[in-house]
């Protein structure tokens, strides 16, 4: 092993953080009450954290902030707010999912280290180097990757000197993280806002496979592959669990703190991990990691799956797996005892443990002729401590840290100026802080009646608070410049009328770019045969298509659809997979970011008009006008809007029919992305359904039973757009008939040339429509 290894551990709240500590993690990431996408944690306070740094730092444990939601153009000012004061902190890192914010800090705050989200997808080695040039430290890689595709994106990101992580244990989303927009587009929750209600864990209708939760994944656990990770060359080994109480924090980390000693130390695993069925999970699962995807991810209970270990090892015990009534209560009664011993051995553990502010003493002295001289005391704990000692019997003593500070002015007489008690209070107030809580203020050795200039006493709190910041000048708080507002349309242009933009899937519909002057958009599979150079050909026969690449690109994928990129070099693609937009860049190619890279803000457009010469961007449908109509147009850049597509709820690595109405292959293999085309209809226990949909060479994913149809943000955002796209593709339209497309483009076209009688046409069309996300927003 060439590199150190990291545990990081999750905090959702002030006593999870402290069990992690304590537990043996290297890091620790937690979220704020605001800014984080775990909003059913706890979370804590700004003064919490500072508390939980200084404590977290005693051991030799880092601080991770969670600030990894997509952000609204209003909430930048507040952003920017917060970020100055953790630029003061001794914080070791942010991560982060927004492009946007990825711009602010290393434009306005290049001293916080920045660490890309899972929210970002992560999974191919473009996308590396499009996080790297954003600033990024490191990334989180997505969870669906195998060790084989682990280890590649790891070669890689050495190369662009970044680190990996990747999520060892914990909640596994079926769906891919940050392509999930099923509680956004049914309630209004959206898991790109930390809001997430969990619709794969519901209960649905009893599926034609005899299932309740066709959804439910089991919980993720490389417990026993933590030595195929460090040769992967894997930096952190990242446990999930923010919305977990102290007791399931400590059980887990304390077992992956010791499996990962006992590894480096002998060389073997020695732990068995029955103490990770103690506490909260749903069976566990390293399928995603194998590379092996097969029914048995799933489990028909989302609930604490810890009763029912206990109960399988005690029937695997028993003459004939038979177990008795009294047997089940007697195991029941025993793990409700071991895990009450748990919760009490762990508060235990930690009620030694404080983050309070530490006091603060101002002490000044002196006399007529004399510097005032001022002396800081300090009382905190700053032995730092071995990781897995225990507090309760090995607590530091409290450290008094004194420095005295002197005016280069001398003191004198003043009847009517002198110092006293409320111009220090006034003046030196400021120094109780998150860190500090001002104690006393003492004169008693300073002589009444003395005067010095009001700059001397400014001098003197801005040296002290210096040096109480870790002898770091403290970095003035950032007020963002006012943004640059360009109109839409190139310079000169009189027509700025919005124009129609169509997206389709099928080789069969290439006519339509014979039927209208609207740009053609070709959809390009998320799967291929190696070295398939089959669109290469149909590309370069149809150069009136503008390729559209899709979010996920893993592997093989990802080389050949690199490969038409270079191929073909057409003028324009739009791509939803950073991946494909950071090699366009390189050979440059002009690209539209798509409505899947959820851009919501300014400073998303600007970071990759600046970065990556993007000339466009699809304005996320996730927002509402409000939410859009101050969003700033960088110059000569369009943006663009989709007016009419199916409602993609999630997309999954992971097969959907196998619990819905099964499949007679038990895993998911390598013809299964190619071939498989599949649909059916999942219902929840409110009747409503939502479509299942497999296209050939596509990966699994749900629809909404609507179609979005949005025609009101034509006339209300008339001077945003350059163009509406409506989608053509039939994909997820499940059994909804599809209108005819050369109606459609007619009715659309009428309706961008200001003909609003059509709408009555459209909304006859298209029988099952909503645009509801237009009006809830994020």
């Amino acid at each position: 092993m060439k590199h150190k290894i990291e545990l990081l551990a999750p905090g959702g709240d002030v006593d999870a953080i402290k069990a992690a500590i304590i537990a043996g993690a290297d890091a620790v990431y937690c979220g704020l009450d605001t800014f984080n996408a775990r909003n059913r944690a706890s979370n804590i306070s700004f003064a919490e954290l500072v508390g939980v740094i200084r404590l977290a730092h005693q051991y030799q444990c880092e601080i991770f902030l969670t600030l990894n939601i997509v952000i609204l153009e209003r909430e930048f000012t507040t952003l920017a707010k917060l970020l100055s004061k953790l630029v003061n902190t001794t914080l070791d890192g942010v991560i982060v999912q927004d492009i946007g914010m990825f711009n602010l800090i290393k434009k306005h705050f290049p001293s916080l280290d920045i660490h890309a989200s899972t929210q970002l997808t992560t999974h191919n080695a473009g996308q590396i180097g499009f996080l790297k040039k954003l600033g990024a430290s490191r990334v989180n890689l997505s969870r669906e990757l195998n060790l084989r595709e682990i280890t590649e994106l790891t070669a890689v990101s050495r190369e662009h000197e970044i680190l990996t992580e990747v999520f060892v244990h914990g909640s596994l989303c079926v769906a891919f993280s940050g392509l999930c927009y099923s509680t956004s587009a049914s309630v209004g929750n959206s898991g790109n806002r930390g809001r997430c209600s969990q619709a794969c864990r519901e209960e649905y209708e009893t599926t034609a496979t005899g299932h309740n939760f066709p959804l439910n994944i089991k919980d993720n656990s490389a417990f026993f592959d933590l030595p195929a990770l460090i040769e992967a060359g894997v930096t952190s080994f990242k446990i999930e669990g923010r919305i977990k109480g102290a007791s399931y924090v400590h059980t887990v980390v304390d077992s992956f703190r010791k499996q990962i000693d006992g590894f480096i130390k002998t060389g073997q695993l020695l732990e068995d991990g029955e103490r990770l069925y103690k506490v909260f999970n749903r069976d566990f699962s390293n399928a995603f990691l194998r590379g092996d995807l097969n029914q048995s991810m799933f489990i028909d209970n989302p609930r604490d799956n810890s009763k029912n270990h206990a109960i399988d090892n005690i029937s695997s015990t028993t003459d004939n797996n038979l177990i008795s009534v009294v047997q089940i209560q007697e195991v029941k009664h025993t793990l409700y005892q071991e895990k009450n011993e748990i919760n009490d051995a762990v508060k235990d553990k930690i009620q030694y443990l404080s983050i309070d502010k530490v006091p603060l003493t101002l002490r000044f002295s002196g006399e007529a002729g004399s510097p005032l001289s001022l002396t800081v005391s300090t009382e905190n704990n700053t032995e730092a401590l071995s990781p897995l000692q225990t507090p309760a019997l090995s607590m530091p003593e409290a450290a008094v840290n004194n420095f005295v500070l002197q005016s280069t002015s001398l003191l004198t007489k003043s009847e009517h100026n002198g110092i006293d008690q409320l111009t220090l209070d006034k003046r030196f107030r400021s120094l109780g802080n998150a860190e500090y809580v001002l104690k006393t203020i003492d004169l008693q050795h300073l002589s009444a009646g003395l005067s010095v200039p009001f700059s001397e006493l400014t001098s003197l709190k801005n040296e002290a608070a210096r040096l109480l910041n870790n002898d770091k000048a403290l970095i003035p708080a950032v007020t963002l410049p006012a943004l640059d507002r360009h109109a839409k349309g190139a310079e000169g242009q009189t027509d700025t009328q919005a124009k129609l933009s169509i997206l389709i899937s099928d080789e069969a519909d290439t006519y339509l770019t014979e039927a209208t002057t609207a740009d053609v958009y070709f959809k390009l599979p998320d799967a291929y045969k190696r070295d398939c150079t089959r669109y290469i050909t149909f590309l370069t026969a149809n150069p009136r298509l503008i390729p559209w690449f899709p979010a996920v690109l893993i592997g093989k994928d990802y080389d050949v659809a690199i490969n038409i990129l270079e191929q073909v070099a057409p003028p324009l693609i739009v791509t939803n997979n950073t991946g494909i937009a950071y090699r366009s860049n390189q050979l440059g190619i002009k690209w539209i970011a798509g409505p899947f890279l959820n851009t919501t803000n300014s400073y998303a457009l600007m970071a990759m008009k600046e970065e990556f010469d993007c000339s466009g961007a699809f304005i996320s449908n996730e927002l509402n006008q409000q939410q859009m109509k101050n969003i700033a147009r960088p110059a000569n850049f369009k943006l663009f809007y989709s007016i009419y597509h199916p409602i993609l709820l999630m997309t999954s690595r992971q097969c959907f029919f196998q619990q819905s109405v099964g499949c007679e292959k038990p895993r998911i293999d390598n013809g299964c992305m190619l071939s498989c085309d599949k649909s059916t209809t999942i219902t929840n226990l409110k009747g409503v359904s939502f479509a299942i949909d497999k296209q050939k060479a596509g990966y699994p994913s749900i629809y909404n039973q609507d179609q979005f149809l949005n025609m009101q943000v034509i006339n209300d955002l008339a001077d945003l757009f350059d163009g509406f796209l409506i989608d053509l593709t039939k994909i997820g339209a499940g059994d909804n008939l599809s209108p005819d497309k050369l109606a459609l483009i007619s009715q659309f076209e009428q309706l961008l040339a200001g003909d609003s009688k059509v709408e009555v046409t459209l909304n006859a069309m298209v029988t099952e429509s909503t645009m509801s996300q237009y009006h809830t927003g994020l």
